[in-house]
């Protein structure tokens, strides 16, 4: 394995651990019933319907670009959080 790649993938490990026990707390904390249940309020959904036409169109600003880019984050912090819950209640029940 040659030194970048040691270089990438510890970093990568590094950013990815705070992240990955945000998710963990997340789904142990809620539960796969209420992360399952969980669902954006309408206002949320319109204002990244917004942001993605804005983004199609090229016409996001900056401030709009890392809006949306928080919004993406958090959905994949859910998904995961999902994800984990689920296994977590499959194994648990096994």
């Amino acid at each position: 394995m040659d030194i970048w790649w040691k270089n990438a993938a510890s970093h990568l490990n590094s950013t990815m651990k705070p992240f990955e026990e945000i998710v963990k707390f997340i789904a142990e904390a809620v539960g796969a019933d209420k992360l399952n249940a969980f669902r954006p309020s309408a206002a949320s959904e319109k204002r990244v319907a917004i942001l993605l036409a804005k983004q199609k169109e090229g016409t996001l600003r900056p401030k709009e670009r890392d809006e949306l880019q928080t919004f993406v984050q958090l959905d994949h912090v859910m998904s995961l959080a999902k994800a984990r819950a689920k296994v977590r209640g499959r194994l648990s029940v096994s």
